[in-house]
């Protein structure tokens, strides 16, 4: 799997979300690497790990990122919030966890009605196998329609889409089944650590009433919404993300430094 470190100070690791990689992340390089190590791994099957044999689970995922990062925040974008939240559930070496437009279940049940039907994924999976980089490009406009800044982030993820290569068909399949099946809600009300939740209030795929709602079930959690922001709000509100994961930070006593 391949993992790029950037910039020096407590360490950060960043896991991105369904069908890009850590590149997406550069807005917050671009503001956080002069203050923090930052660790951004691409999933199997993604970016410069699209020939990585690691299987696309939670399980194995997070071992390996575990296993080659050191004790360390961790920040998870929508399915790399997953990850994020599976981790912090395993390990103690996960000192504090934000998750960004990220809940621990994406589909609605009889129990949690804030969001989308699990048909949805199902849909994306159908047309994947018809219409690969049609459907890809139809799921990025999902993640930033709604958006104040939608035209620019729009541009922001396709520039991303393929700038390390065309991610595996096998692997976006395990990850929309990762995002259909998943429900890791029991996980919340025993995290050991502190956790930050920031939701883009017109997000079309992850209701900041979720992430609410889930944030709720953590102990010393704190939630944020960011009034004009989608799904992807690190783009478009870049430096309102990066400062609130500064205070987060050092609230949390720059968890993991060297």
């Amino acid at each position: 799997m391949h993992i790029e470190v950037v910039g020096e100070g407590p360490p950060l690791v960043l896991v991105h979300g369904w069908g890009l990689h850590g590149g997406v992340f550069a807005p917050l390089v671009d503001r956080l690497s002069g203050r923090y190590q930052l660790h951004l791994p691409d999933l199997p099957g993604h970016g410069y790990s699209r020939d990585d044999a690691t299987s696309l689970t939670l399980q194995a995922c997070a071992a390996e990122i575990l296993a080659r990062t050191p004790p360390a925040a961790w920040l998870g974008w929508s399915l790399g919030g997953l990850f994020a939240l599976h981790a912090a559930s395993v390990s103690s070496q996960v000192r504090a966890l934000a998750l960004v437009a990220a809940t621990p279940r994406f589909v609605r049940g009889q129990d949690w009605p804030h969001a989308v039907e699990p048909s949805v994924f199902e849909q994306f999976g159908r047309d994947l196998e018809q219409d690969y980089r049609g459907t890809l490009e139809r799921f990025l406009a999902l993640d930033t329609i709604g958006s104040e800044h939608a035209r620019a982030e729009l541009r922001t993820l396709k520039e991303n889409l393929y700038a390390r290569g065309e991610p595996a068909p096998q692997a976006l399949q395990q990850g929309l089944a990762l995002l259909e099946q998943s429900d890791l809600r029991t996980v919340l009300p025993e995290l050991p650590i502190p956790s930050l939740w920031i939701s883009g209030h017109r997000d079309r795929l992850v209701s900041p009433t979720a992430m609410r709602e889930a944030a709720a079930m953590a102990p010393g959690s704190h939630y944020l919404d960011i009034s004009g922001g989608g799904h992807a709000p690190f783009l478009g509100h870049a430096d309102q993300v990066a400062d609130e994961i500064r205070r987060f930070m050092d609230k949390t006593g720059r968890v993991g430094a060297t």
